[in-house]
């Protein structure tokens, strides 16, 4: 993996420093989707251009093949997927430009009313997309849309960019902003790291997740800053050795990890490591949501040099969560276990701000707190907590009290295994 990073950042120096198309050397080749017909006003549909360049990129001989977005231009793409079956294992996909998607729900060119994803890169083992421009999913119309104004406001609405079934993959530098669901998503994939990019959706804007994980492992997240109208980022079934640093979140409603078990399914996440991440006005801080009912477990997670400023809840485990009406108690669950919680500071602006909410048949064990300090933002007013069938120990100051938690000095030192 170190090898194939270093490996690509050489690469994306080359790029950078040659704005032709043609061939740099005999084995770096830049596929410019210009020279391809793309117009690239915002107007024309781009779409059957950037399908040739990447085309021509796929089946390219050189080593290093590279297509490149140029910047200063806007290019209107349909629902495309990028298909990694190509001869060379290390590819750059370099976007300097604006991509937008069409701006009215009916004039996407959907496989029927199934409208499930716009921007897919699929199969890949070796792929680097970097580059200043912004991917803009122009979701506006999306998220107003429903039912029964036109079929495509049924159910699941567009994902902007998907990683799917895919192995080293970086990306690296753009700016993500109003997806017409979640933003990006890593599926079915391994070795991906993200780094530097922003996201941005309006924080009333519905299930537009910065980054959902699912099915997925060894995923790094470093140096992003989200603001969304839902999770900053979300990790799902399937999902292990996860790390996430240098986060700055807000709006949106925190870090989750799930939810998991819904209609009874068995769903699992384990080695996450979440560390220096700021919320800022979030609904939520550090949250593992599960439904009643389900089956599996979430295990050996931990969050550290965590800030909360003015977070509504900023630490919830949370074993009832129902996103609906209808939910009736249940006797199974999915375990939380093996959690640790450590130097999270900062202010709630609920005057709860830690809900342990764990199942009764089920309870969190191995549930540890060290150096936890949250005030109130409220002038004079005190922090409190919820804890509920919750086992583990406690270690240092914690603000607001939580007395279900036991006394010890034992508390586990970060363990490395749980995030590599």
């Amino acid at each position: 993996m170190a090898n194939f990073l270093l490996h690509v950042l050489v690469l994306a120096l080359c790029v950078l420093s040659n704005q032709s198309h043609g061939i740099l050397t005999d084995s770096v080749k830049v596929y410019n989707v210009v020279d391809y017909g793309a117009v690239g006003d915002g107007l024309a549909d781009d779409t059957q251009a950037f399908s040739d360049a990447w085309n021509a990129t796929c089946q390219s001989s050189v080593s290093f093949p590279t297509m490149y977005v140029p910047q200063g231009m806007t290019f209107l793409l349909q629902p495309l997927t990028f298909n990694g079956s190509c001869k060379s294992r290390n590819i750059t996909v370099q976007i300097d430009a604006n991509i937008i998607a069409p701006s009215d729900p009916l004039a996407w060119k959907c496989l029927g009313n199934e409208c499930h994803r716009w921007i897919t890169f699929l199969n890949f083992n070796g792929l680097f997309i970097s580059g200043s421009g912004t991917i803009n999913g122009q979701g506006t119309n999306w998220w107003g849309l429903s039912c029964q104004q036109n079929k495509r406001g049924c159910g699941k609405k567009p994902t902007g960019f998907v990683i799917e079934n895919s192995n080293n993959v970086h990306i690296d530098g753009l700016t993500f902003v109003d997806s017409p669901q979640m933003h990006i998503a890593f599926e079915r994939s391994t070795w991906v790291h993200a780094t530097s990019l922003t996201i941005q959706a309006p924080k009333d804007s519905p299930n537009t997740d910065g980054i959902h994980i699912q099915h997925s492992q060894n995923i790094i997240i470093d140096n992003i800053r989200i603001g969304t109208g839902d999770d900053c980022i979300s990790i799902a079934d399937g999902s292990s050795h996860i790390n996430i640093s240098k986060i700055d979140c807000g709006p949106g409603h925190g870090i989750s990890i799930g939810s998991l078990g819904a209609k009874g399914k068995h769903e699992t996440v384990q080695f996450v490591h979440v560390k220096d991440v700021s919320f800022t006005g979030t609904t939520n801080g550090v949250r593992i949501k599960t439904w009643q009912g389900g089956k599996g477990y979430a295990r050996h997670i931990t969050f550290e040099r965590i800030v909360s400023n003015g977070s509504a809840r900023p630490i919830i485990i949370d074993q009832y969560y129902c996103a609906h009406e209808h939910c009736t108690n249940q006797k199974s669950a999915v375990q939380v276990s093996d959690v640790l919680y450590d130097q999270i500071s900062g202010t709630s602006d609920a005057e709860i701000a830690v809900k342990f909410a764990c199942s009764k048949s089920l309870p969190c064990t191995n549930i540890f707190m060290r150096n936890i300090t949250l005030h109130s933002t409220e002038n004079g007013s005190k922090t409190s907590s919820i804890c509920q069938n919750v086992r583990g120990l406690r270690n240092g100051e914690i603000i607001p009290n939580v007395p279900c938690l036991h006394e010890g000095d034992n508390l586990p030192i970060v363990n490395q295994n749980w995030s590599n």
